[in-house]
This record gives C-alpha cells, sequence and structure tokens, in this order.
C-alpha cells in the first residue's frame, strides 16, 4: 500500500456539498477520493519536473481533431503524446537535414 499522510484543510461549504454531489452520483466511493482526485488532478496540470518545461499551443480545430483520431485509432495515448511525438519527429528530421547540409 502507498505510504499516506494525512492532512486537513478548510474548504467553502458548497465545494463540499459539490464534492459529495459527486460521490452521490457513484462517481467517486468517498469524499477523501474525491478530493484526492482533483489534488491529483491540479498536481498534473500545475507542477512540472525541472527538466520539463511546458507549453502551451493553440491549434486550429481541424488539427485538433486529427490528433483525437490518432489517438482513437491507438496511434498515441493522448493527444499530448500525439503532440510531443510529432515534435520529436520534427526536430529529428530538422537536425537529419541540417546535419547533411553541414557534410556538403
Amino acid at each position: 500500500m502507498v505510504e499516506s499522510e494525512r492532512v486537513t484543510i478548510r474548504l467553502p461549504n458548497e465545494r463540499v456539498q459539490a464534492l459529495q454531489a459527486l460521490v452521490d452520483q457513484g462517481k467517486f466511493s468517498t469524499l477523501s477520493d474525491a478530493i484526492r482526485a482533483a489534488i491529483d488532478k491540479f498536481v498534473e496540470s500545475e507542477f512540472t519536473p525541472e527538466y520539463i518545461e511546458k507549453v502551451t499551443v493553440e491549434l486550429p480545430k481541424g488539427n485538433v481533431v486529427n490528433l483525437k483520431q490518432l489517438v482513437q485509432d491507438g496511434d498515441s495515448v493522448s493527444v499530448d503524446d500525439a503532440i510531443r511525438n510529432a515534435v520529436r519527429e520534427y526536430i529529428r528530421k530538422r537536425l537529419s537535414q541540417a546535419m547533411q547540409e553541414l557534410e556538403r
């Protein structure tokens, strides 16, 4: 079992009611599970290891549809993964071209 630590927080009543509604709807087993999921999502979106730099990209909707199709087809596990793969491939090609030009 994963080691855990107890933390006490205060939340506005409306937030607690909203979280409890998610539990009542069956989306989470307990209020603690709902809060953990919210914290996990927050940390995933806000925390970036030192060796990674987050970049926000705005794409035309058609490109997003194509990326989602790649995910559905199993070519990528997520849209983010598809974008990372595309960027890696682009950089690889550009570096390869630059190396070939230097060799001439």
